[in-house]
């Protein structure tokens, strides 16, 4: 599948916003990131303004090998149990989802468990990657079945407005590490945190085990499949693909926080262009968060001291993101108040 069919924003639709939003009654600049999402929302979308009322969030589940090395007191049982939960809508992000009238779709691409159930899409790619720290997680051919699943479950939510992307799966903080320690050429223990909770020891294991997993398999930093397929995970292949679709049909795509981002770097290395469609929800506080949102050249909206996963920062963002096309159009210009604009300082400057 080629990824890279993936279109430059619209240049003259943001040249009309931005003038748009630097006629309004206000000092320029003073709306801050919101003004910049609006010009960027033209941009995506072809037009100036308009709303987002279709909503999604797209949540994918995956386990992960590396458990194995018992670097988590959290049982891999959780993962399908959780994944069912959200399913089902009662877990974080159905709560805030719901909140912001966004519909959340649950994707199994890679639970360890066998797992049957009527809201939930079943993409399954393997029970679970391998242990990374004896081989690679997946094969390429796997790695890419699981982009491709990703690819296509937004490619369906093509009519939406706007879509968030979130994952579900005991130990991808590892998995996320790994192949953001790769691809920024950063250390191991740099870009790794203690996930949902771990003691001083399991945290030096969970270092070890990683920078074991990235000696053994040698993924190539130019690759970005290459490196999902030898440390990474299902659920960030699976969103790298879906990054993917979302700027190949022109649809704003929010980042929720540590796996969602670095599936977002990985789609970025793949195809430079679709960054332009993200926008980063919360400042996740994960280790290694900030290192990979700067890389992506993206500063996230909101700092809550959140690190759930599920998506759950998204259905925030959804609301800011609408905020901004409510100033652009509702807002009035300094003409229509009957205000001198020479009067005011550019505060970008």
């Amino acid at each position: 599948m080629d990824y890279t069919d993936i279109l430059p924003l619209d240049e003259s639709a943001m040249t009309a916003a931005r003038g748009r939003v630097d006629s309004l009654s206000k000092p320029l600049g003073s709306l801050g990131q919101l003004e910049e999402y609006a010009v960027r929302l033209a941009g995506i979308r072809g037009f100036m303004g308009g709303t987002l009322s279709k909503r999604a969030v797209l949540v994918f589940a995956a386990d992960n090998g590396i458990y194995k090395q018992g670097i988590t007191p959290v049982p891999q049982e959780v993962t399908p149990m959780q994944t069912v939960n959200i399913a089902n809508g009662i877990a974080g992000v159905n709560a805030l989802a719901a909140q912001a009238g966004a519909e959340v779709f649950v994707y199994n691409v890679g639970v360890a468990q066998e797992l049957k159930r009527k809201n939930i899409v079943d993409v399954l790619v393997m029970h679970g990657t391998n242990d990374m720290t004896q081989g690679p997680a997946m094969t390429r051919a796997q790695c890419e079945a699981a982009m491709k699943a990703g690819y296509e479950a937004a490619a369906a939510q093509a009519s939406c407005d706007v879509i968030g992307l979130g994952e579900m799966g005991i130990c991808n903080t590892s998995t996320t590490a790994a192949v953001a320690s790769v691809l920024l050429g950063k250390s191991v223990a740099e870009m790794t945190g203690r996930g949902a909770g771990i003691t001083d020891g399991q945290y030096r294991k969970k270092v070890a085990a990683i920078e074991r997993a990235i000696a053994v398999n040698g993924p190539d930093a130019e690759n970005p499949v290459d490196v999902i397929a030898k440390v990474g995970g299902l659920d960030i292949a699976a969103m790298t693909g879906a990054y993917l679709a979302c700027a190949h049909y022109r649809i704003p795509a929010v980042i929720d926080g540590f796996i969602s981002a670095c599936a977002a770097l990985c789609a970025m290395r793949i195809a430079p262009v679709s960054v332009s469609y993200m926008f980063a929800s919360h400042k996740s506080d994960e280790q290694g968060y900030a290192a990979i949102s700067e890389a992506l050249g993206l500063s996230p909206a909101l700092t809550l001291g959140m690190r759930l996963g599920e998506g759950s920062g998204c259905p925030l963002m959804f609301y800011i993101l609408e905020a901004s096309l409510r100033m652009l159009e509702d807002m009035g210009t300094f003409a229509e108040g009957s205000i001198d604009s020479s009067e005011f300082i550019d505060l970008r400057k």
